[in-house]
């Protein structure tokens, strides 16, 4: 193997996890570069990484206070990455002693290889990941036997792949900038991960889970479990929770759709359309549930406090999104309601158009439930947010 990575890897407040992933990293057999990026922690993180003799070591420092978050800082490593290979890596993990040689026997253009994670019991089972209990915080773990143990697993799983991803994830550098890299809609961080793995396969990149490559990973510790940011392990710190819920709403925006994937981890994109709500007898509540889920609402009320204040949570123009009944009306899919009879049941129907207009769809006027269709095309716009707004 002669093909040298940049390892990417953005750091705040995880320096005891840090030193862990960066001793894996220089115990792989092959030099690879390092690039440690510190947003803005108050750990010690910045006189560690100036107290290291690498070369093969860079680094960046975002002064703060404020963080960037990983949206950010991940574009940022990336750019300043020497190599044609990028791997973005989280410091709250730990590489397999033959992470890199069995990544790169997949690696080719277009083409994004992921490590499979094996995590202790903090979230759910999956058949995407290893669960193994082998210690939720550095000082429960055996640095020595957590490494004998994945390449146990390395060997067991010899060659094994299968069609999915998540991080850590390995690409080429300009393959990674071919679709603008992250979106900025999803900054600091939360779903920044599944809208960018959307677009890589809008694009046509092939995806790949190498069994064999390895990472232990303590699970969330960047912003969701960060005791700096009031979490710990299991236990979801408020930064994270406000980024979690604003996100979504910027994800459904975006897609017209939740997060969806098969169980091994591979993007199901649906259909975007040309939605308009047309909702009579609106309330706030109302505006607030339904705005995500179309490219406009038209409604009964007085909508400058909502646009004001759901403004401060996405750098889309509400404006363009939020209208008065009597504004010009004019997209390829218009649904129009009486919000009175909205209930969680018919609500479904929101949540689920995407995918029922690509079945049954077609031009033309029909009522379903409470709502009243009017159909002028049926053009989908999915491809058109293959390239990151920035």
């Amino acid at each position: 193997m002669n093909q040298r990575i940049t390892f990417v890897i953005p750091s705040r407040n995880n320096l005891e996890f840090l030193k862990l992933a960066y001793k894996s990293l220089k115990d792989l057999k092959t030099t690879h570069e390092i690039l440690i990026l510190d947003d803005a922690s108050i750990d010690g993180t910045k006189s560690w990484i100036k107290s290291l003799k690498d070369d093969n070591l860079i680094t960046y420092y975002n002064p703060g206070p404020e963080r960037i978050g990983i949206v950010g800082m991940f574009d940022k490593g990336i750019d300043m990455a020497t190599s044609e290979i990028i791997f973005a890596f989280h410091a709250d993990m730990i590489a397999s002693p033959n992470l890199d040689s069995n990544i790169l026997k997949h690696l080719k253009p277009k083409t994004v290889v992921c490590a499979t994670r094996v995590e202790p019991s903090l979230h759910p089972k999956g058949p995407e990941k290893i669960t193994c209990d082998w210690g939720i915080e550095v000082e429960d773990i055996n640095y020595h036997t957590v490494s004998m143990e994945l390449l146990k697993l390395e060997n067991l799983n010899l060659n094994k792949t299968t069609d999915g991803i998540f991080a850590p994830w390995c690409m080429y550098k300009s393959d990674f900038f071919d679709v603008g890299g992250h979106d900025e809609l999803f900054a600091p961080q939360s779903k920044e991960d599944s809208d960018l793995f959307n677009r890589f396969v809008l694009n046509g990149y092939n995806l790949i889970q190498s069994w064999d490559a390895l990472v232990y990973h303590f699970t969330s510790r960047g912003s969701r479990f960060n005791k700096h940011a009031g979490g710990s392990a299991g236990k979801n710190s408020e930064e994270w929770l406000y980024t979690t819920n604003k996100n979504s709403r910027n994800f459904i925006r975006k897609w017209g759709h939740f997060v969806s994937h098969t169980p091994l981890m591979k993007p199901i994109i649906s259909p975007k359309y040309d939605i308009g709500f047309v909702v009579n007898n609106c309330d706030p509540g109302l505006l607030f549930h339904l705005e995500p889920w179309c490219n406009a609402i038209y409604c009964d009320i007085d909508t400058t406090s909502y646009i004001e204040t759901e403004g401060r949570n996405t750098i889309y123009d509400l404006k363009t999104r939020v209208k008065n009944l009597n504004e010009n009306i004019n997209h390829g899919v218009v649904v129009s309601f009486d919000g009175r009879k909205l209930n969680n049941e018919n609500y479904q129907v929101i949540t689920k158009l995407s995918s029922i207009l690509k079945d049954s769809g077609e031009i033309g006027d029909f009522e379903y439930d409470i709502f009243k269709f009017h159909i002028t095309n049926m053009d989908t716009h999915e491809l058109t947010l293959i390239k990151a707004k920035k």
